[in-house]
């Protein structure tokens, strides 16, 4: 990974740009851990049931040495414009792609785990450009793409407290730092929780934030439940599911990071596994999976990206609602959001879509339809 212009002449405050170059000996690295697998065992016909199966992981390390390209996906992050700054003493790396609509409206756009900037890929040419895809010029919008701190390209976090909050007040100071005044936000995963904190901290140039999750639990109060829906019941036992089926990383990650981390440093099947536990089988595809484990092993960012779990589980949290305009864009296959609960911590939801198809990575699984919500949303803010 290199930055095209000299550091030293710099200050840390700059806009420097970047390109990413992974050292051929890394991949050659790589290349051997991979063909010295240790590969695990497992019961018969076990399935999911136990976690990430052998024949799910087999399959995808065969593709990663024998036909996945990175080179290609290399070229393809490379083809935008990429830049890094430090923010709080952190390094921030992001894709600041601008449309070519002179009137555009900025817009950021945040991932999660174990995601990356990769999410965002197969939606940035119809948000920039709708003209060419044969949209309304006036939905068009500048795109700032950044990796949370700690993940990626953004390179390990050096200091304790990167939570929603500080990674949002980053967020504001890049904007700020960009010349952008008024701005709206998009978030899935992490992003879904760190998108509504920019607008509570900077509300004044924040236009609305876009969301694919709204993360509002009960709080234990038996009042709650009463007259709950039948499609409220349903969301509450795809929750409850999710936490005693899928929760293990979130379990690990927000207790013992280190623990693990020692080991997916180490070998690059372990990271594969570990982070396609929440890609599921099937959902997406392999290119899209590898390339984000690609990601986390070149960068080695198991451990500062799995902090911020650490982080969030002892952090404050703010306890007044939000007020800025939301939106909730949620689909099939993924995390089911509450409306009596999500009216409890967001007291400006302004739109609340919810979709029979797609998943967590919509914008990858069904881009035409995150970007038509978007676009929705934002026409009457911007």
């Amino acid at each position: 990974m290199t930055n095209t212009t000299n550091t030293a002449q710099q200050s840390s405050t700059d806009i420097r740009p970047f390109t990413i170059d992974i050292p051929q000996a890394e991949l050659d690295d790589l290349q051997r851990r991979l063909e010295r697998t240790r590969f695990t065992q497992e019961l018969p016909e076990a399935g999911w049931d136990y976690g990430v199966p052998l024949d799910y992981v087999t399959k995808l390390v065969q593709y990663w040495k024998n036909g996945y390209d990175w080179r290609a996906w290399e070229a393809k992050l490379n083809s935008y414009p990429q830049f890094t700054t430090e923010i709080d003493g952190q390094n921030v790396h992001f894709l600041h792609v601008r449309s070519p609509e002179p009137d555009a409206f900025p817009l950021v756009l945040t991932h999660g785990w174990p995601g990356s900037v990769v999410e965002f890929l197969d939606v940035i040419e119809p948000l920039t450009n709708p003209r060419a895809h044969g949209g309304d010029p006036a939905n068009a919008f500048h795109l700032v793409i950044p990796s949370l701190p700690g993940f990626a390209f953004s390179g390990h976090t050096t200091d304790k407290g990167w939570n929603t909050t500080r990674m949002a007040k980053a967020w504001a100071t890049l904007m700020s730092r960009l010349g952008y005044e008024r701005y709206g936000l998009h978030g899935n995963d992490a992003g879904s929780m760190i998108s509504p904190e920019v607008g509570r901290l900077d509300g004044d140039h924040v236009a609305g934030v876009h969301i694919t999750q709204i993360f509002s639990f009960p709080t234990g109060d038996p009042s709650e439940f009463e007259g709950m829906t039948e499609d409220e019941m349903a969301a509450m036992e795809h929750l409850k599911w999710f936490w005693e089926k899928m929760g293990a990383f979130n379990q690990l990650q927000s207790t013992q990071p280190q623990t693990l981390a020692h080991a997916l440093a180490d070998s690059p099947v372990g990271q594969l596994a570990w982070n396609a536990q929440l890609f599921g089988e099937g959902a997406v595809s392999d290119d899209f999976i590898l390339t984000n484990v690609m990601i986390y092993w070149l960068t080695n960012t198991a451990a500062s990206s799995a902090r911020f779990y650490y982080e969030g589980q002892h952090g404050e949290h703010p306890t007044e609602p939000t007020t800025v305009p939301l939106g909730l864009a949620g689909f099939a296959s993924d995390f089911k959001s509450i409306r009596r609960f999500a009216e409890r911590d967001h007291k400006n939801i302004v739109q609340w879509n919810t979709y029979d198809t797609g998943g967590h990575y919509s914008a990858h699984q069904v881009p035409d339809v995150l970007v038509s919500d978007i676009q929705a949303f934002f026409q009457r803010l911007r």
